[in-house]
């Protein structure tokens, strides 16, 4: 007895679900690639100290991008620090490329060990920071209004201090773990 022959166009179906599974799980394991943490930091210099950075005034240059990389909007914040012990103060003040200005009040809280916790208006709970060598890593949910509605959106903010006066800032916005596009600034401490 011979074995049945296989379906026409059976095969190519097969072909294409292993392929399908293939790169399915392709795309799982490159979303488990660890992402960088503070401590990958540990040994960079110069080393990050908010109360001394966030103290007196500084001037942020920044813009927002979409998921494809499109400038969405442009803006420069005037900021001013002060700190009290372990705790601070950041007054933000933004003005945005379409004339809209908007302030933030951050009351900041160093609670030892490179860790910080932010409160502020617009803040949903608490920030979370932990801060090692040169890089803060800040973890906070955004509540954002966007025309008659208002969205919370998670932001994964990164600060790396370049030298005493510059410190870049790359955040990426999401919302259901989708990507909705990021924030890049440049702060310069005079």
């Amino acid at each position: 007895m011979n074995p049945p022959l296989p379906r026409p166009g059976r095969r190519p179906a097969m072909r294409r679900l292993a392929l399908t599974l293939t790169l399915t799980a392709a795309a799982v394991l490159a979303g488990c690639a660890s992402a960088p943490t503070p401590a990958d930091y540990a040994d960079q210099q110069p080393r990050l100290d908010l109360k001394t950075y966030f103290n007196g005034p500084l001037v942020a240059h920044g813009m927002f991008t979409d998921r494809s990389g499109k400038v969405i909007k442009r803006f420069v914040v005037q900021l001013t620090g002060s700190w009290q012990g372990n705790q601070g103060t950041l007054d933000e003040r933004f003005t945005y490329s379409d004339g809209t200005k908007q302030q933030r009040i951050w009351h900041l809280t160093d609670e030892g060990g490179g860790r910080y916790t932010g409160r502020a208006a617009d803040i949903v709970g608490v920030a979370q920071g932990v801060a090692a060598g040169n890089a803060l890593n800040w973890h906070y949910t955004l509540r954002q209004p966007v025309g008659d509605k208002t969205y919370d959106v998670q932001m994964d903010d990164w600060m790396i201090l370049i030298d005493e006066h510059v410190m870049l800032n790359r955040t990426a916005m999401s919302k259901f773990g989708f990507h909705l596009g990021d924030v890049t600034l440049a702060f310069n401490k005079p």
